[in-house]
């Protein structure tokens, strides 16, 4: 099953695979560095010198928490991503999972920076599921009907209903703090930079035409 997987959806999965094994072995430490921290956040006390730096907004997608984070989300990938690189070709898949992740990173630096303004503490943000929740919209804009398996409760659904789903669920503990210690912004973020650039690709508003042009009329 896995080998039969396309290339950029096989690579992905190895890569997070490889940098979660290697964080269990050295330790989260090691790769603070990498983590995405608010901007002007100063770090953790714990690890001085470590703060925002531009290239985290792409490798921070490539660190997990615990075992279970990069299940679900790998496991998200499995299933979404190999049917988009089959549709869209390699470079187009990678393309937009890349600004997806980014995508959800701006809006958590967006976040982070109005949390630090009202008094919280300045803390990072780490995982692929900005990336992964971009594929889902993905995945449900071209295969809307499509019935997929949610896994808690196990429920059967269409994929443009799950879509649904999924961003009234992030839109709703995200604005409640519900479920505190999740970017939940970032998921939102990802499905937003995704949802443009599809709409980017098909000319569609805000990017392309409203409509054809309407006929001059001469008085």
């Amino acid at each position: 099953m896995f080998s039969n997987l396309p290339p950029v959806t096989k690579a992905l999965l190895i890569a997070n695979a490889l940098v979660f094994l290697l964080q269990q072995a050295l330790g989260d430490a090691a790769f603070a560095p990498f983590m995405l921290w608010p901007i002007g956040s100063g770090g953790d006390p714990t690890m001085p010198g470590v703060g925002f730096g531009p290239w985290q907004l792409l490798t921070y997608g490539f660190l997990h928490g615990n075992w279970s984070h990069i299940l679900f989300n790998m496991l998200a990938l499995f299933m979404f991503g190999a049917p988009l690189e089959y549709t869209w070709g390699q470079k187009r898949y990678l393309s937009y999972y890349m600004v997806c992740m980014v995508g959800a990173g701006l809006c958590q630096l967006a976040v982070g920076a109005w949390l630090m303004a009202n008094g919280s503490g300045g803390y990072p943000t780490i995982g692929a599921s900005g990336a992964i929740f971009g594929l889902l919209l993905a995945y449900g804009m071209l295969f809307p009907n499509q019935r997929v398996m949610l896994l808690i409760p196990p429920i059967p659904m269409k994929a443009r209903t799950l879509v649904i789903v999924y961003g009234l669920f992030e839109l709703f503990v995200g604005f409640t703090g519900l479920q505190p210690g999740v970017a939940h912004f970032a998921h939102l973020g990802g499905m937003l930079f995704g949802w443009m650039m599809i709409r980017y690709w098909r000319g569609q508003p805000p990017f392309g035409r409203r409509g054809p042009p309407r006929p001059r009329i001469v008085r």
